[in-house]
């Protein structure tokens, strides 16, 4: 067993390794670029080593300072993690040349596997089903147009060497084709560092099923069952199960078949993954195989019960795998989803900034679930433009998918995050969507369950009456705290405190009588005979709401706002307005506020780099028409007129960085 290995990554996945490496007994070095020097897996490592500034290609894609790194800490073996060299066969060189251990499979496996284009030609050669297409480096946006006309509409644009949604696009007729080579080829060069991509038939409402493997350096190898990762958005899982709603025992043992017969013709020797694009009626054909650590690895360990981390340290170190295939068994069902620093309600576009409030909800088991929070970062943690905007992981695990679906929704409500956007009530929601929870899945379900794009939802039925009780008590416990403040003027005759209140939430109002029970307050509705007991120890400044509503355990997100609360729970996100009756009837009698018009601006809706710019002042442009290419998070945006204008000025220049909402242009 190795007694120190140097984590060569960042973020969550390195404090995630660091865990199982501190329970094995062995010592960890983590690196850090300038814009994590207090970052949370520095802080839990052993020891911490700096690699270079912010910019990835310079620090934690600089393979030459990492070996450094474990020259001057002693460090026998590199555990890469995802993503950055995770898949680089020349840093896997690099590394066995200086003497040291790579934890991942041998170069040549991540080589043959690691170009797309390769890949697939060995799939086939070892009898894998693959998606048809062009098995060749296109070489410009012509070529690419005649491929994509002979393979037939709609086709993916893919990175040789890509990965993790990036280098990917979708055309649907041949006016697309261009730019999405054009994209598809810039953001393979920024992030790989390789612009070669060819092109493939989508498969139409297609679902993600992939396939884990584990194999040692004797010539075992295991399947551990599937996940299922259909929900993405722009081609990046954010939800994640073990095992699938779609598979069944025949379907599982042919994609496993299938997925060992590929691992052995290319010899690997680590934990890996067969990605597979699933049809409806269960035909699967192959994708690609990541040759290392999945994000959503932990819905695999949850259901078979291995620590992949540690399988991938013990084949490193030359030992045997202690399983076969016969004792592999998937006991229960687990969901994972991705929290990311992100607005849903602007098409997902990233967001930065800093972490002013941080509190995920414990790690536990309770009721016949677990709950596993993996993160890289605390409170006062800075989500950076330079890397990937994932904050956390939450993975539950229960006896069967409802169950596991349940704990999933209790945990996101029971999450708070303050500082940046965050998709936790677009995830809370997604819980809720009686297609998610029937198992009704595609890689296009986000685009077909919000055409017009994501907006919380609004309360129905007793979800009005549970949400408008939560406001109406917290508004007492603020009332019950106001009147126990010293040095209030005296009056000259005791005020009576009304108990009577209106509640204004979402599009309805309700008028309520709170009473005191005991150790409840009971919320009496006005109309309908509703009353609810709620119980909570919540005070004033918390921002979770926890208790219950008719004895049944929830969470809401609650925030101070003018005369109420923001509330979030259940993927509902809004304001409740609290009122006595008087109140209630002048503010109804107010007009809306309206924000003020900027038509004649086209804004940048997240922060990023402006890579490139397509118009010049002047040029008359039509909704839709590029204006300008934008980078956030390692993926590169088209900006597009919103309205059809003439271009007055350019506000911004290439290469320079932009806040939300920054200007970028005016029109005429």
């Amino acid at each position: 067993m190795f007694d120190k290995i140097l984590i060569a990554n960042r973020g969550e996945i390195a404090c995630r390794i660091i865990r199982t490496a501190r329970r094995l007994g062995i010592r960890t070095v983590a690196i850090y670029s300038e814009a994590d020097q207090g970052a949370l897996h520095v802080e839990m490592a052993d020891e911490a080593l700096a690699v270079g500034p912010a910019p990835a290609a310079q620090s934690y894609l600089d393979s030459e300072a990492i070996i450094r790194a474990c020259r001057a800490s002693g460090a026998q073996a590199v555990h890469p993690g995802y993503g950055f060299l995770s898949e680089r066969a020349e840093f896997a060189r690099a590394l066995a040349q200086a003497g040291i251990a790579f934890i991942g499979p041998n170069a040549d496996a991540i080589a043959a596997m690691g170009d797309k284009i390769q890949s697939k030609r060995i799939a086939q050669a070892a009898n894998v089903s693959t998606v048809p297409g062009f098995i060749g480096a296109i070489q410009s946006s012509e070529e690419a147009v005649a491929r994509a006309q002979e393979i037939g509409y709609p086709v993916m644009v893919k990175a040789s060497a890509g990965g993790g949604g990036k280098g990917m696009r979708i055309a649907h007729a041949s006016e697309d084709v261009p730019e999405a080579f054009a994209r598809a080829a810039s953001e393979a060069r920024s992030s790989f560092g390789d612009d070669r991509v060819f092109i493939e038939k989508f498969i139409v409402d297609p679902r993600h099923i992939e396939i884990q493997v584990l194999a040692d350096r004797h010539g075992n190898i295991v399947y551990l069952g599937e996940r299922e990762c259909s929900i993405q958005r722009r081609h990046q899982k954010i939800v994640e199960e073990s095992p699938s709603p779609l598979v069944d025992e025949t379907m599982r043992r042919r994609m496993g078949e299938q997925a060992v017969a590929l691992a052995k013709s290319v010899g690997y020797d680590s934990a890996g993954t067969v990605e597979f694009v699933a049809a409806q009626d269960r035909s699967f054909y192959f994708l690609e195989m990541n040759t290392r650590l999945q994000v959503e690895h932990p819905v695999t360990e949850f259901v078979t019960g291995l620590d992949l981390v540690e399988q991938m340290i013990r084949i490193a170190c030359g030992e045997p795998l202690t399983i076969q295939q016969k004792d592999v068994h998937l006991r229960g069902w687990a969901v994972e989803t991705r929290i990311y620093a992100e607005d849903p309600s602007r098409d997902f576009l990233p967001s930065a900034g800093r972490l002013s409030l941080y509190r995920p909800p414990p790690d536990r088991r309770h009721e016949g679930a677990s709950v596993r929070i993996d993160t890289g970062v605390c409170e006062g943690s800075e989500i950076s433009l330079f890397y990937d905007p994932l904050i956390a992981k939450v993975v539950t695990h229960a006896g069967d998918r409802a169950l596991a679906i349940q704990a999933q929704a209790d945990a996101l409500d029971s999450f708070v995050i303050e500082g940046v956007q965050n998709n936790l009530s677009f995830l809370s929601g997604l819980m809720q969507s009686e297609r998610w929870r029937a198992g009704r899945l595609s890689t296009s379900f986000i685009g077909q369950e919000y055409p017009d794009g994501w907006r919380a939802r609004e309360p129905a039925g007793e979800a009005v009456h549970v949400l408008a009780s939560v406001a109406a008590a917290a508004d007492h416990v603020m009332n019950e705290r106001k009147r126990q403040i010293s040095g209030q003027l005296p009056t000259q005759r005791p005020v009576a405190f009304s108990r009577s209140r209106s509640v204004l939430i979402g599009s309805s109002r309700l008028d309520v009588i709170v009473e005191d029970a005991d150790d409840a307050l009971i919320i009496r509705f006005c109309e309908g005979g509703h009353a609810h007991q709620a119980r909570s120890n919540w005070t004033p400044g918390e921002p979770l709401w926890k208790g219950s509503v008719d004895d049944e355990q929830i969470a809401v997100k609650i925030a101070p706002v003018l005369n109420g609360f923001a509330i979030a729970h259940r993927g509902v996100s809004l304001e409740a307005r609290v009122y006595t009756r008087r109140e209630a009837d002048l503010a109804s009698l107010m007009a809306p506020r309206t924000r003020e018009a900027s038509s004649k601006l086209l804004v940048c809706p997240m922060p990023g780099l402006v890579r490139s710019l397509l118009v010049k002042p002047g040029q008359s442009l039509k909704a839709g028409e590029a204006v300008c290419v934008v980078e956030a998070m390692k993926m590169e945006n088209v900006l597009r007129a919103e309205r059809d204008g003439t271009v007055a000025e350019i506000l911004v220049e290439e290469g320079a960085s932009l806040a939300v909402d920054a200007p970028v242009l005016s029109f005429e």
